[in-house]
């Protein structure tokens, strides 16, 4: 099978590649990445040179590109978004021309080539929930400019599929955690700044809540609905682990010995949501999917390998780990 992977230097996108070629020999890998922020090839070095992947550099607003690769492949796994709320609330523009722009371009090609598309969103598109769980039929209330582009590309998708009888799936995940990804977000920032001995700012009271998901979970996940996945449908991915994000700080200092003297509160987000939950029933029971890597686990492999791979975030480090808060 030839994948054709957009968005493939970040981090669940190189986390998939690494995937599906450590653990398969029966798919070949293109990777479609525009090198924009977040990107890094280090993530992909150990398997630059594999018979079974080859990058190009592109944006997937690049009509007459992304035609072609999409021409030379069988499947489609559409990883490329702007990702950093802050910076989506600070300057929306990018995100509408990745998030929107560049799905509506993917679709235009696929409505006439037919091929099977898979499209990553996220839980942010149901915003914050005071209790319960969404499940994959729970309104849109999206509360960022980045979840709303996200919540627009998934109407976007639905639309296509109605109108041109696409083959087009949708996954939404809580937030992933594992190594690769880039330091402006919570968990690696946390590490790093943790390693230095310097503070570690925490918004508001630190109790906003999150449900915890390890990449490579997501990833095994992301293959079910590429193999199995009915067409037209959309596919919660969670773990049911929610923590708050003092809980997960206190944990990752604990495993560090470090003091618990490093956090220090600043002032909230705007619109900071409070709590996240996704119901992922339907992908236990319709695709047989299932968790592998409990939170202590995956936490704990995750702190080791930033602390063993500094050759990765060396250059890049410096511009995320600077005194404002995690980006989640």
């Amino acid at each position: 099978m030839r994948i054709l992977v957009t968005g493939g230097l970040g981090f669940i996108g190189s986390n998939f590649i690494l995937n599906l070629l450590k653990n398969h020999d029966e798919y070949n890998i293109i990777n479609l990445d525009d090198e924009l922020y977040g990107s890094n090839h280090a993530s992909l070095k150990e398997i630059k040179k594999s018979p079974h992947y080859k990058f190009v550099k592109g944006n997937i607003n690049d009509y007459k590109l992304t035609e072609k690769l999409i021409s030379d492949s069988d499947v489609i796994v559409n990883f490329a978004a702007e990702s950093f709320v802050d910076r989506s609330i600070s300057n929306a523009k990018p995100f509408l021309d990745s998030n929107i722009s560049g799905v509506f371009t993917l679709l235009e090609i696929l409505k006439n080539q037919k091929k099977r598309f898979v499209h990553i969103s996220t839980d942010e598109v149901y915003g914050s929930l005071n209790h319960g769980s969404a499940t994959e039929n729970s309104r849109f209330n999206p509360s960022s400019p980045y979840s709303a582009t996200k919540a627009s590309s998934e109407l976007l998708i639905n639309a296509y599929n109605e109108s041109y009888d696409c083959d087009n799936l949708i996954t939404r995940c809580t937030n992933n955690y594992g190594p690769r990804q880039f330091p402006e977000k919570l968990i690696p920032k946390v590490i790093l700044l943790a390693n230095n001995n310097q503070k570690i700012p925490v918004y508001g009271t630190g109790k906003n809540i999150r449900d915890w998901l390890f990449v490579e979970d997501h990833c095994n996940a992301i293959l079910q609905v590429l193999l199995k996945g009915k067409s037209g449908e959309s596919y919660n991915i969670s773990d049911g682990n929610e923590l708050d994000n003092l809980t997960i700080i206190h944990t990752i200092l604990r495993l560090m010995n470090k003091s618990d003297d490093l956090i220090e509160f600043v002032e909230d987000r705007p619109g900071h949501d409070f709590r996240y939950s996704l119901d992922s029933s339907k992908i236990k029971s319709e695709l047989t999917w299932s968790v592998k890597t409990d939170f202590d686990k995956g936490i704990e492999q995750t702190i080791n390998w930033y602390l063993s791979n500094q050759h990765w975030w060396k250059n890049i480090s410096e511009k995320a780990l600077d005194k404002t808060p995690w980006k989640n």
